[in-house]
């Protein structure tokens, strides 16, 4: 099991970290051009040009308009309020991220989540889950449901 740091919420006070880390986990392990991300944008209905999104990755663009960090949005399929200076929404967006990541990886096999809403879950219950799967280092727990999945 690691020390934590692989699990370590990200520092992303920035524009330009914001960006940089949500290429890095939407796109991991791949080259994505400011052409490939405007395209994209525009496939989901906002504009954005390719030069002003390599603006912003290079740390040049710093506080853009709310139409730009609506793109933003669309592009990496989030919340567009995740970009704003003081985003209420970044530790959901990480948390989320995180979930994903490890569900792709196989850490987490399955999750029920009874009563959850429209809404999906809350960050403070995504992080909880994150936490127990960590502190167990994905062992398998006697109680798990069918196929070996995990129950939240």
């Amino acid at each position: 099991m690691d020390d934590g740091a692989e699990h370590a919420a990200p520092e992303l006070h920035t524009l330009q970290q914001k960006v940089a880390y949500m290429v890095e986990k939407t796109f991991p392990g791949e080259k994505v051009s400011g052409r490939t991300f405007a395209e994209l944008v525009r496939e989901r209905g906002g504009s954005l040009s390719h030069s002003y999104f390599s603006n912003i990755l290079a740390g040049k663009v710093t506080h853009p308009s709310e139409e730009i960090l609506k793109a933003l949005g669309l592009g990496f399929g989030v919340d567009w309020r995740f970009f704003k200076e003081e985003s209420e929404v970044v530790d959901d967006v990480v948390s989320g991220l995180r979930f994903l990541a490890q569900r792709r990886t196989g850490e987490i096999t399955g999750v029920a989540a009874r009563g959850a809403g429209d809404a999906g879950l809350p960050p403070e219950l995504l992080e909880f889950a994150l936490s127990l799967l960590q502190d167990t280092g994905g062992e398998q727990r006697e109680d798990a449901g069918p196929q070996g999945s995990e129950r939240c």
